[in-house]
């Protein structure tokens, strides 16, 4: 049995990163062989199988051709008689397109290590433009490849340009779509995924609530970037950097300042209300890619009240206890400990002004902390019904003045 690691185990070893899951790819073999050497067949759409030790996936070398519209539309080929060059022939870039034998060589006939080397994400082949799927890979690579000092080669932007131009990224589901979103958001560089989208093209037709936002102008002494799509990276980018990995802060970044774009352009560079007026793109972006329930809240929070957690400062003990309750944090407490995250990653995600402290957040926490403290079993037994309830607020409230120095 000819066995071979490839993929991303090899071009991570080659980048230095750590190893993450190892894939295989056998060559010369049957569905029937690899059954009978014990290995538990898994694939679907084409053959894979488990190891029966290990439990890693082993695939056989393939083939695909395209045959309809959309990502889904290929027939694959799966004959002993497919090659090693042919299979990795099939990927979408070069440095996901390198083989390593058991011996430790490497089988590059594409030059993904010399790419490596470059510092380059190209395209294997002209088959690539089959799949509009390789359009947001492509992207979601850069999320994670960008800080290492990775471009997309000029060649492979043209290409993603014109798969975004033939309208095929709309057959995609929303699932794929969400998939490789949420692994860019949980990158060190999600910025790098809307800026790529962008430049090929696409980011309209993936995320149209997002693109809105370039071209928008803000105030220049509050936000010394200007244009609200190039705060938007900078906060996303600012909340993996607080938050590495966590896809849902991530998403809440993204999403927190949706309706500066239907601010009307005579109002510009003021966004009155662009907090509520963000909730209606926020909610039709999560309906249409099924995005999750607590990703949903966490983002509709972190809209919804970023400039009040800004202002901090200025509330009263019962409007901090009025904005906990509508964030649902005394039942959800780790929503709060995110928004606070998210409304941080905004402040400071904000041209030559990221270093700036945010107290707010912690302020906001602490506050919580103190009302979580007290519990309906700490009031008076003689209450009953809603007064149990009222008597529970009005501790609260106290306890979030006595923590924070705030009147009630």
């Amino acid at each position: 049995m000819k066995v071979y690691l490839v993929g991303g185990a090899v071009r991570d070893r080659l980048l230095g990163l750590p190893p993450g899951d190892r894939d295989w790819v056998v060559v010369g073999e049957t569905p029937a062989s690899m059954e009978a050497a014990g290995f538990k067949p898994v694939g679907r759409d084409f053959p894979v199988f488990l190891h029966p030790r290990t439990g890693e996936e082993y695939a056989l070398a393939r083939t695909e051709r395209k045959a309809g519209r959309g990502y889904r539309g290929f027939v694959v080929d799966a004959d002993p008689a497919v090659t090693l060059e042919e299979d990795l022939g099939r990927r979408d870039f070069t440095v996901n397109a390198i083989a390593q034998d058991e011996d430790g060589a490497l089988v590059d006939p594409y030059g993904g290590a010399r790419d490596i080397a470059a510092r380059v994400l190209r395209h294997v082949g002209p088959a690539f433009v089959e799949d509009p799927l390789r359009v947001l890979r492509a992207a979601r690579f850069m999320a994670r490849l960008a800080p290492l000092g990775f471009r997309v080669a000029p060649e492979t932007l043209a290409l993603m340009r014109r798969m975004a131009e033939s309208g095929e990224l709309a057959e995609l589901s929303a699932e794929r779509v969400w998939q490789e979103l949420r692994r860019a958001l949980a990158s060190a560089a999600p910025s790098a995924f809307v800026r790529t989208l962008r430049e090929a093209g696409a980011l309209a037709a993936v995320l149209p609530e997002v693109d809105a936002l370039y071209g928008v102008p803000q105030r220049a002494e509050f936000h010394p970037e200007v244009d609200t799509g190039a705060h938007v990276e900078l906060v996303c980018d600012m909340a993996a950097r607080l938050a590495p990995g966590d896809d849902r802060i991530g998403f809440a970044a993204l999403t927190h300042d949706l309706g500066k774009a239907l601010t009307p352009a005579e109002a510009w560079p003021r966004h009155l209300g662009h907090e509520r007026a963000g909730l209606a793109p926020l909610r039709a972006l999560c309906e249409r890619l099924k995005v999750p329930t607590e990703h949903r809240r966490l983002a509709e929070a972190a809209c919804r009240e970023h400039l009040n957690v800004h202002r901090f400062d200025e509330l009263r003990a019962s409007t901090v206890y009025e904005l906990l309750a509508r964030c649902d944090g005394f039942r959800n407490p780790e929503r709060i400990a995110r928004m606070a995250l998210v409304c941080e990653a905004d402040k400071r995600g904000r041209a030559g002004l990221s270093e700036r402290p945010y107290p707010q957040g912690p302020a906001l926490v602490a506050a919580l902390r103190a009302a979580l403290a007290v519990k309906a079993a700490d009031l008076p037994p003689q209450l009953e019904g809603p007064a149990v309830g009222e008597a529970l607020r009005r501790a609260r409230i106290a306890a979030i003045a006595q923590a924070t120095g705030k009147r009630e």
